[in-house]
C-alpha cells in the first residue's frame, strides 16, 4: 500500500510531495537517511514515539532532541532550546530538521525551521491521526503563550510529508479519536475544498465507522488521502489564510478558546474541535443557515463515533474573551466559520457578543 500525493503552492512555487505508505517502520528510517544524507540533520522526536521507536528509528545521540508529551510543551523555552542546539550542533541554512511526533512536534519544529537563520529545510513525519489529516501538510507552524494558541508563527512549507500508517498501531486511543474529530470536520467543509465532483464523506465515515474505529488500514489511507486531497485543494487555492483557507477552522474558534482555558489538559485538540462543531451546528439551525433534516444527520454522525462529555461549567465570559482574541477574529468582534448547507460553509462576524454569550449559554446548560 503506497500513495503519493503532490503539493504545488503558486504563489511561492513550493512543491513538495506527502508518501503514504504502511511500510515498515525501518524503511522509513532508510528512506530519511537518503534523503538528508550531505546535510547535518537535528531530529525532534515526541517523548512517547521515541521511547517505542527508537531502536528502528536509530538516529546518532547527538542529532536528537527529545520533547515531552502535551500542547504546553508547544512553548517559547523548547523553541529556545532546541535554536540553541542548533547552534551547537553548527548548522547551517543547507541542513534539515526532521519533525517526528504528532502536531505539537511538527508546529514546534516548522517554527524553528522557519526562523532559524531565516528558514532551513524540514520534514514532517507525522505520527499521530491528527497530525497525519491536519497539521504536517499546509505550512502552518506555532508555538503558544499561555493566554493563546498559536499565537506566534508563520506560513513556512516542509520540504516532504511521510504518512507511515504503522505508526496508528501504537497510537493511544484517545489520541486516535482526536484525530478522528479533525476528519469529521472535512465532512463539513468538503464543498468549499475546490471539487467539480460531488464528494461524500459524511457517507463514508457513516457506513465504515466501525472499520474505521477498528483500525483497518486499508480505510484509514483512503480516509487519510481523502482529507490530505481537500486540505491540498484548499492550500493551492490560499496558502495564507486570506479566504477560502478559513473554512479548514470550522469548530476551531470556539476549540481553541475550550483547549486554552483548560489549560490543554482536559480535552484533546479533536475532543475541543468536536465541540465547536457542534456549536456551530446549533448556531446555524437556530438561525436558520440549515435545515433541521441536515443538522440531525451530521448529529447522527458524531454521535457513531462518540466523544468526551462537555463539562458544562466553563467559564463563558472567558470562552468570550478568548474567542475575541483568536487570529481569525477583527475589531473586538468574533469571527465564526458556520454550516450554510450539506457539505458547505461560510465565515460570519458576531457583532453582538453578549447575545451570542446568552444564546451559549442557554444551548449549553440544555446540551
Amino acid at each position: 500500500m503506497e500513495r503519493t500525493l503532490g503539493i504545488n503552492i503558486s504563489e511561492n512555487e513550493k512543491c513538495y510531495d506527502i508518501y503514504i505508505n504502511n511500510e515498515p517502520i525501518e524503511s522509513l528510517y532508510k528512506e530519511l537517511l537518503l534523503r538528508t544524507k550531505n546535510q547535518k540533520r537535528l531530529i525532534i522526536f515526541n517523548e512517547k514515539v521515541f521511547s517505542l521507536y527508537s531502536k528502528n528509528l536509530p538516529f546518532p545521540k547527538n542529532e536528537i532532541f527529545i520533547l515531552k508529551d502535551g500542547e504546553e510543551q508547544k512553548n517559547l523555552k523548547n523553541y529556545l532550546k532546541i535554536v540553541d542546539r542548533l547552534i551547537q550542533n553548527k548548522m547551517s541554512r543547507r541542513d534539515v530538521i526532521i519533525a517526528i511526533g504528532g502536531g505539537v512536534v511538527g508546529d514546534l519544529a516548522g517554527y524553528v525551521a522557519a526562523t532559524y537563520m531565516r528558514g532551513i529545510s524540514y520534514i514532517q513525519v507525522p505520527t499521530t491521526l491528527l497530525s497525519m489529516v491536519d497539521s504536517s501538510v499546509g505550512g502552518k507552524t506555532a508555538i503558544d503563550l499561555p493566554n493563546a494558541k498559536n499565537i506566534l508563527g508563520c506560513f513556512y512549507q516542509p520540504q516532504s510529508v511521510f504518512i507511515n500508517l504503522n505508526f496508528l498501531k501504537t497510537l493511544c486511543e484517545r489520541q486516535y479519536m482526536s484525530g478522528i474529530g479533525e476528519i469529521i470536520k472535512y465532512a463539513f467543509i468538503e464543498g468549499n475544498c475546490c471539487f467539480n465532483e460531488p464528494k461524500s464523506l459524511m457517507e463514508f465515515l457513516a457506513i465504515n465507522s466501525s472499520r474505521i474505529l477498528e483500525r483497518d488500514l486499508y480505510f484509514l489511507e483512503k480516509l487519510i488521502s481523502i482529507c490530505l486531497i481537500y486540505k491540498i485543494n484548499v492550500v493551492r487555492a490560499d496558502e495564507k489564510e486570506g479566504g477560502l483557507r478559513k473554512v479548514l477552522n470550522l469548530g476551531h474558534t470556539f476549540g481553541h478558546a475550550l483547549e486554552t482555558l483548560t489549560k490543554y489538559k482536559k480535552y484533546t485538540h479533536g475532543e475541543a474541535v468536536v465541540w465547536g462543531i457542534i456549536i456551530m451546528l446549533k448556531w446555524a439551525v437556530k438561525n436558520c443557515y440549515i435545515d433541521t433534516l441536515y443538522y440531525n444527520s451530521a448529529m447522527e454522525l458524531i454521535a457513531k463515533y462518540g466523544f468526551k462529555p462537555f463539562d458544562k461549567k466553563i467559564n463563558l465570559d472567558k470562552i468570550i474573551d478568548l474567542m475575541r482574541i483568536d487570529k481569525k477574529s477583527n475589531s473586538g468582534n468574533i469571527n465564526l466559520i458556520v454550516p450554510t448547507g450539506a457539505r458547505f460553509v461560510t465565515e460570519k462576524e458576531i457583532t453582538n457578543t453578549s447575545e451570542f454569550k446568552t444564546w451559549l449559554e442557554e444551548t449549553i446548560s440544555n446540551s
